[in-house]
């Protein structure tokens, strides 16, 4: 089960929980409850994993891009010499290496910044439903903690 579906578990039965009056308090299942927080610790690892990945997949693509660029640069260079031989065919091949050069530098530029941004717009998706996560975790933590804190005397009364 996915962190985020694990969260809106835990966020059902809080919000499904039988409510003691006049206190603004809830009666929870705290194993249930922390089993759920289990699931979240266990499944974290395979998030990271997934980040990593995108950024092995990141590198993967900016080094494509780098060859495919280099690739076309060394074509243009080989195109080049073959022309030297006539004065205005050398002239028209400079301008056409130059432009191919120009379009190759501008592609490996377009691609290596697209693919930083796809890599940080998931990155940042991560971050978010991480943060989203450990906010959720922590308030339901401290809410276990304050309901555990209370005498035994005074929580009996209340469920009565």
């Amino acid at each position: 089960m996915e962190i985020l579906q694990i969260i809106d578990i835990l966020e059902d039965k809080i919000e499904q929980s039988k409510s003691i009056p006049l206190l603004n308090r809830a009666l929870i299942d705290r194993e249930d409850i922390l089993a759920n927080i289990e699931e979240i610790r266990i499944n974290l690892p395979d998030d990271m994993k997934q980040a990593r990945l995108i950024k092995d997949e990141r590198k993967r693509i900016i080094a494509e891009a780098q060859a495919e660029a280099d690739e076309i640069i060394k074509n243009a260079k080989i195109k080049t010499e073959e022309m030297v031989n006539e004065h205005e065919i050398t002239k028209k091949a400079y301008e056409q290496a130059n432009q191919i050069i120009a379009a190759a530098q501008k592609n490996s530029r377009e691609l290596r910044m697209g693919a930083r941004q796809y890599v940080d717009s998931l990155f940042a998706d991560t971050d978010a439903k991480l943060t989203k996560a450990q906010s959720i975790i922590r308030k339901a933590r401290a809410d276990v903690r304050q309901e555990a804190s209370k005498p035994a005397l005074e929580q009996d009364t209340k469920a009565e």
